[in-house]
Parts: C-alpha cells; structure tokens; sequence
C-alpha cells in the first residue's frame, strides 16, 4: 500500500484566513493560477503515518499559544510553489513549531505564506508584488491552529484536503 503525502500547515485565524483567501483569489484570477487555501508550511511532503502526525500536531499545538506575526514584506522567485508570497521573520514561535515538527529543517526555514503559484510574466509580476506589498508589509497575521493536508509537490492543487488539525492553545 502506497502511503499518501501530507504536510503540516500554521493556518491563519478565520479572520486573516478570510482576507488571505479573497486576495489569493482576486490574484488567481487576475494570472490565471490555481487557487488554494492560505498557509504556512511547517513541514512539506512526508510520508509520515497519519497517526504519527497527529500525535506531533497536538503535542506541538497543545505546547503553544495562537500568536500574530507581522508580514515582513511581499517578495517572489522563480520557484512555482513560492512564485509569490508574505514573507515572516523566523520568530521564536515559528522556530519553536518548526524544532517540534521539522527539526532536520530549521536551519533553511523561510517562513511564508504562499499567495500564488506558477510562473508569472516579469513586469506583472512585479506590480502586483509591489501591490500587494503595499497591502500586507507590517500587517500581523493571527495563526491558531496547525493542519494535516494531504498536500504536496506531486499531489494535484485540486485534491489537497486537510486530514486533521489541531487548535493552538488559547493566547
């Protein structure tokens, strides 16, 4: 038996969730990309057992209390699934959940939240960042809780569905 691939996400607050959602959507629409939920990868891509991972998940979500963090700034790359994205400082809560959940990766963690995926004209691209940029930089996000998604590089946009998660501990 094929074991599915799941990755862990920090989700925002439904309130930033909301917001996060309609501007990913408003920029789906406008470059023509997939659209997907709003999140932080914590850890991408393992095959982990599913109950392993929720064993992980609550233990690291009952260690820590929902936090804001502010956005950094709005940046892009060439990569697909970081084409464009809110970029966060590595904050003592972001490294804390990465230790608990992704140790062999603290050390490159980047942490961000994803606004679209897949390759984008240059001089577009760079309009919209500076858009949304303008939007987001110094706006805190609110995190409250920790998702297991059947997610990641080989599985289709369309059939990502959170498993399982676990609500931070109240602030």
């Amino acid at each position: 038996m094929t074991r599915r691939i799941h990755s862990l996400w920090l989700m925002p607050s439904p309130v930033d969730e909301a917001m996060l959602t309609d501007l990913m959507g408003a920029l789906s629409e406008r470059f023509g990309s997939p659209p997907f939920a709003p999140h932080l990868t914590l850890k991408g891509d393992t095959q982990m057992p599913l109950a392993t991972l929720e064993q992980a998940v609550a233990a690291a979500a009952a260690a820590t209390p929902a936090f804001a963090e502010p956005v950094a700034r709005v940046e892009g790359s060439e990569a697909f699934f970081r084409s464009f994205y809110a970029r966060f400082a590595v904050s003592p809560a972001l490294a804390a959940l990465k230790r608990a959940l992704d140790p062999a990766e603290l050390d490159g963690f980047m942490p961000h939240v994803s606004l679209l995926y897949g390759p984008v004209a240059p001089d577009a691209k760079a309009a919209a960042i500076a858009e949304t940029d303008a939007r987001l930089a110094g706006r805190s996000i609110r995190f409250d809780r920790i998702g297991i998604v059947t997610s990641g590089q080989d599985v289709p946009i369309a059939d990502w569905r959170v498993m399982a998660q676990a609500s931070l501990r109240p602030a």
